[in-house]
């Protein structure tokens, strides 16, 4: 398993990172994505590490917060020592009925802090994240509060998830004029039938050493190899729900180009997929999650596929993004750079 340092920090990730948001659904949306108990979530946590996953990510508003105290007990229940995996949670959403109880104001994110420390059974968070973009709380204050978990040492490093590329560099630079701990990761979607973030997001990672998180790097299960192009599968986590949105018409060439590398590696529909991904510089971790540990076990070895530049270019010719301004205009003009 290959480490990758975390955007511009000395904290040294894997390629792939385990993703809990299986973990403990019961009702609602969170049944549907998952309902692992504490045996089963302990039996995938096992796979992970075994593999030499050290990276593991949750959130707060996982299954109401079941997700962080199933993992907490599955590290307790594993034997695992505290400085050999790095854990990841974020902050966000609604977690009461208030009005406070929610976003990322200074009350709210200390508070979830706290919440998550406890749920998790731990002293530190190693990377915490603010779950999307607030418009209704200043960026100075967010920023600020997590600087203060940072001083205080209830967390280590800082990251973003779901913030548009101005947002994600309005946050950078308030850091750093404020002096602030500063942000090295952003959690996003991003696949071969999604590959949105290449126009604006992708480039400024890059340019500001920033990390990227990929999220449901199957699009759902899209990509996991149940589903034709048309979305249809006699079973799989799309039939009850159909997130995140996939465009069928592209997605349909993307399915029949992915099982034709597929079968010439060997390998499953669903390695391509992720596979296509830890080819991509941008990336620095890709969050696999799952249900079975045989499922988790066959998402792991997507790390030793190796495409060559024949199945690169095949992959990106059905699937890159149609042209549009001022993308267009900008390799035009940069033309005399080439």
């Amino acid at each position: 398993m290959r480490m990758r340092p975390l955007g511009r920090s000395g904290l040294f990730v894997s390629e792939l990172c385990l993703g809990t948001m299986t973990f403990g659904g019961s009702e609602g949306m969170w049944s549907q994505i998952g309902q692992l108990g504490q045996s089963e979530a302990d039996a995938l946590v096992k796979t992970a590490l075994d593999a030499g996953i050290n990276f593991i990510d949750t959130a707060n508003v996982y299954a109401g917060g079941e997700s962080e105290r199933i993992l907490g007990r599955s590290l307790k229940n594993l034997g695992v020592a505290r400085d050999d995996v790095v854990i990841a949670t974020k902050v966000l959403g609604p977690i009461g009925a208030g009005p406070n109880a929610r976003g990322a104001s200074r009350s709210h994110i200390l508070s979830q802090c706290k919440q998550s420390l406890g749920r998790l059974g731990l002293d530190h968070i190693d990377l915490y994240q603010i779950h999307g973009f607030d418009k209704a709380v200043p960026i100075e204050e967010t920023l600020e509060a997590l600087d203060t978990l940072v001083r205080h040492g209830h967390v280590r490093y800082l990251g973003l998830s779901n913030w548009a590329a101005w947002q994600v560099m309005k946050a950078v630079g308030i850091a750093e004029m404020r002096r602030l701990a500063p942000i090295l990761s952003l959690q996003a979607y991003y696949t071969l039938v999604g590959r949105d973030l290449e126009r604006d997001i992708a480039p400024m990672l890059q340019s500001e050493d920033i990390g990227l998180m990929v999220w449901s790097p199957l699009a759902g299960g899209y990509l996991s190899g149940k589903y034709d192009g048309e979305g249809k599968a006699v079973d799989g986590r799309r039939a009850s729900f159909d997130f995140p949105p996939v465009d069928r018409t592209r997605g349909s060439a993307v399915i029949a180009a992915m099982r034709e590398v597929a079968e010439k590696r060997g390998c499953t529909v669903a390695q391509v997929a992720l596979g296509w991904l830890l080819h991509q510089d941008v990336v620095t971790s890709v969050i696999v999650g799952a249900k079975r540990p045989e499922q988790l076990a066959d998402n792991i070895a997507a790390r030793k596929v190796a495409l060559d530049e024949g199945d690169l270019a095949k992959l990106d010719a059905v699937s890159r993004l149609p042209a549009e301004y001022p993308g267009w205009m900008l390799e035009r003009q940069g033309a005399y750079r080439a």
